[in-house]
């Protein structure tokens, strides 16, 4: 079983430079979250850039690995780089899926979010490419004050940002029979949904879908209405059928 779906919110915003991105075919799946930087559009450009050049490269890929996603990070670089002007230096975060024959890699940049649950119970999620999580490695603030730090939005890597991308990347086994989800979502998603909510809602939910709607509903109920972008993706995978979010 595997059940993808999505979401975005301008949130409080005039405009969404948040991304999204869903592909399925066979036993191949990926979901891309990217989170646009340079505002008047700029940021638009560069997110949707980078979620459909991904989407593309998994599509037409014929196996992958890192080397794989560090090529094609290097690609999408490149390519927002070009669509840079005087006038916009527009970049994006981006957080990547990549589903084939049940092993999964993922990667990202800045402070765009996956996290896995795995059995319901948060099992990893990434670390930020930003000035806060910096302050969290020299002790002065714990990573639960990222969500307030008065630096959050800086972040350290992007697409576009400079010549060379480095993505951070991993990976994990999904058929062991445990049940899997993986969340991936913008800083204007996590800053609001708490990770032992996540958990909670994930026990709930049925499918992707009606977790992210659970989510969702929690973050409509703190924002005041200036609150970023928002944009969640998730993904079930499990060799059963989903009861109350954990197959039975």
């Amino acid at each position: 079983m595997v059940d993808i779906s999505s979401y975005s919110s301008p949130g409080g915003r005039a405009y969404n430079e948040d991304s999204a991105a869903l592909w399925e075919e066979g036993a191949r799946q990926c979901v891309i979250v990217a989170d646009g930087l340079g505002g008047h559009g700029g940021g638009q450009i560069a997110s949707s850039t980078a979620a459909e050049l991904l989407t593309q490269a998994f599509a037409q890929a014929e196996h992958i690995d890192m080397a794989w996603i560090q090529e094609v990070y290097e690609e999408v670089n490149r390519r927002v780089l070009d669509c840079q002007t005087g006038e916009c230096r527009m970049k994006t975060t981006c957080v990547s899926l990549f589903v084939e024959e049940g092993q999964a890699l993922w990667a990202h940049l800045g402070d765009s979010r996956l996290y896995h649950f795995v059995d319901g119970q948060l099992s990893f999620f990434t670390t930020d490419h930003s000035v806060s999580q910096m302050a969290v490695l020299s002790g002065e603030i714990t990573r639960e004050q990222i969500r307030f730090h008065e630096d959050r939005n800086r972040v350290l890597r992007a697409f576009g940002a400079e010549e060379q991308v480095k993505p951070d990347m991993d990976g994990a086994n999904l058929q062991d029979g445990a049940f899997h989800a993986f969340l991936l979502c913008s800083d204007g998603f996590w800053e609001y949904v708490l990770e032992g909510e996540m958990e909670i809602d994930l026990a709930k939910a049925g499918t992707a879908a009606e977790w992210i709607s659970l989510m969702t509903e929690r973050l409509e109920k703190k924002v005041d209405g200036r609150n970023d972008n928002y944009t969640a993706a998730a993904m079930f995978f499990a060799a059963g059928e989903p009861g109350g979010g954990v197959p039975a």
